[in-house]
């Protein structure tokens, strides 16, 4: 049992995300956090922030991190992982310099890291780890000792992971009414993103149409379909559909888009809809905008009954996951042999991103990956 508890030679867990405002003083400067070097107009980001200041400029971002380090905290304790975890954003605070620079105050020097996206993609994994050699560069010129960072790998077909949005779809098609629930049809929803970087995403050798990002997706909602119908008996259609796109509109996105899914599912007849959002962990704004307000404006425009599943959030399932994803790394860290978890035909993905790997639009030294500068 020790041996199976033993994280061995990480000493800290670092859960590590996006950031929000957590009120509306904070939306502006939150945005300009998140496209610094791109030149927008203040005016323009306090238009793009309306979604924000639709929710008093609060994004639940923030607590549901809270929630889920709560959660991860409750479970290494319940199980005998001494494994202290703490927390760092990308854009708001805690900010991941300062989180970073409070680890190694404390005394850590092997650090692993929780990304709170399950799929591979540039905004998805590269990006955050662009972050974290941004930071490790930062705390480097204060002259402090740095730390040796290693990626969790992503975790889309962990059951542990599925599992909770499997509960969330039945309980959605439960709550339909119950002449059209057996004809629903199921939209799996997740971030669009440029098809140039979808088809860069994963490593090099899976490059081509979507890469890694659709492939891990279409993958997760197959598998969540599958395990819907041997629980209800009923096998209900599915699409891969995608939300939140930005940007300039000549620049080619993935599609259809959800609230033009919509519109074409009413059209061929479909009786109701479950919208799936299995491309985000938890329900940040994104979720609470894109579906719960403007996807769902649609369904009502349409008349057509649509109820939206629960992400995973906090869920104890998910959190038990994390402590098998942080156990097995270790093990493999300490040259033992390890059978990963994980589910369906592309089995467990990479631990460590290989050269080429959701290359970025411009090249920047990345952390906890082959070609890392910080080894």
């Amino acid at each position: 049992m020790r041996d199976a508890l033993d994280a061995t030679p990480y000493d800290a867990l670092l859960l590590l995300s996006f950031g929000g405002p957590e009120g509306p003083d904070d939306v502006v400067p939150f945005l300009e956090n998140v496209t610094r070097g791109r030149g927008i107009p203040k005016e323009r980001l306090k238009e793009v922030g309306r979604h924000y200041f639709l929710f008093g400029g609060v994004s639940p971002i923030n607590d549901q991190n809270r929630a889920l380090l709560d959660a991860l905290r409750k479970d290494f304790a319940d199980h005998g992982l001494g494994l202290p975890i703490y927390w760092g954003n990308r854009n708001w605070a805690p900010y991941l310099t300062d989180t970073l620079r409070e680890m190694i105050a404390d005394g850590h020097r092997r650090i692993l890291v929780l990304a709170t996206s399950a799929y591979a993609s540039y905004s998805g994994c590269r990006q955050y780890r662009e972050n974290l050699a941004e930071s490790l560069a930062a705390l480097e010129a204060e002259g402090l000792e740095l730390p040796k960072i290693d990626k969790l790998r992503h975790y889309f077909n962990h059951p542990g992971f599925l599992d909770p949005m499997v509960d969330g779809v039945i309980e959605s098609l439960a709550d339909l009414p119950e002449d059209v629930r057996d004809g629903a049809h199921i939209a799996f929803s997740t971030h669009s993103i440029p098809t140039a970087s979808a088809d860069t995403s994963g490593p090099v050798e899976g490059h081509g149409e979507g890469g890694a990002y659709v492939a891990q997706h279409l993958e997760a909602a197959r598998l969540i379909a599958d395990a819907v119908r041997e629980r209800t008996g009923v096998d209900h259609p599915w699409q891969l559909v995608y939300q939140s796109r930005s940007g300039a509109p000549h620049i080619p996105w993935l599609e259809p888009d959800i609230c033009d899914h919509l519109e074409e599912r009413h059209g061929s007849g479909v009786p109701a809809v479950v919208i799936a959002p299995i491309g985000f962990v938890s329900d940040h704004m994104e979720v609470l905008y894109d579906l719960d307000t403007e996807a769902k404006a649609k369904a009502e425009e349409l008349g057509l009954p649509m109820r939206r599943s629960a992400t995973v959030g906090a869920d104890p399932r998910f959190a038990a996951a994390i402590r098998d994803l942080v156990l097995e790394r270790a093990g493999v860290e300490r040259g033992q042999e390890v059978t990963p978890c994980a589910l369906g035909a592309l089995g467990a993905d990479h631990n460590v991103c290989p050269v080429g790997c959701c290359p970025a639009r411009a090249a920047k030294p990345a952390a906890a990956g082959v070609d890392s500068p910080y080894a």
